[in-house]
């Protein structure tokens, strides 16, 4: 039986970003476990046949394999600013708009090499569909559900800060709200915080970093 959670995380993965945001907003210390998506080890498809990250395992012997469920479960011991207080259904329903469509053409914007089926500006466009959304919300709010910060902010900002590193220039000019709106998150403490870099976790090494908040 584990002390306290272990998270098994990739440091640019935004999924896992926003794992560790929620981590870190609920003071939840756990064990961190740093994984290169290019060498995966086997302890990765024995907690979760997806081999992906995030994985939370938990001390009861549960295991979270969605960013999602991990930030859901960090925030239901503490959320003091009542992230997910409000909104619930709409937030949830932007999140996976995210996860699912926004994904999915940014793969393909940022690996374009990969995906040459269609021009680069044809998948930054698709992706600017949805980017133009937030930039609208953007007019009339500071955040995504109004002047508090949500978890949809939280879930979100990260896959935005991977679109706007294609081109920074661009994104910058053509999506001045939404810039700043993400500044907010990537220039503050937390966020330097949870982007610490660490040694690639050994199974063969007993010693794990523990992140603690306090």
């Amino acid at each position: 039986m584990i002390e306290h959670p272990i998270l098994y995380s990739f440091r640019r993965c935004p999924f896992a970003i926003r794992a560790r945001c929620a981590l870190a907003y609920s003071r939840i210390g756990y064990y961190h476990r740093e994984i290169l998506l290019k060498e995966r080890p086997s302890k990765l498809f024995e907690l979760s046949s997806k081999g992906t990250v995030p994985i939370l395992e938990l001390k009861e012997g549960i295991v979270l394999d969605e960013s999602i469920d991990i930030m859901i479960w960090a925030i239901s011991f503490r959320d003091d600013l009542k992230w997910f207080e409000n909104n619930k259904s709409s937030q949830l329903e932007m999140i996976k708009i995210n996860d699912n469509d926004f994904k999915y053409w940014l793969d393909k914007y940022k690996y374009h090499s990969r995906h040459p089926e269609k021009s680069k500006e044809y998948y930054r466009g698709k992706c600017s569909v949805i980017i133009d959304k937030y930039e609208n919300i953007f007019k009339d709010s500071k955040f995504l559900f109004g002047e508090k910060c949500s978890l949809s902010d939280i879930a979100i900002f990260p896959f935005i800060r991977q679109f706007s590193f294609v081109n920074k220039i661009w994104f910058e000019r053509s999506f001045k709200r939404t810039n700043q709106w993400l500044n907010f998150f990537i220039e503050s403490d937390e966020f330097n915080f949870i982007m610490k870099k660490y040694y690639v976790w050994n199974p063969l090494n007993k010693e794990d970093f523990f992140v603690n908040y306090f």
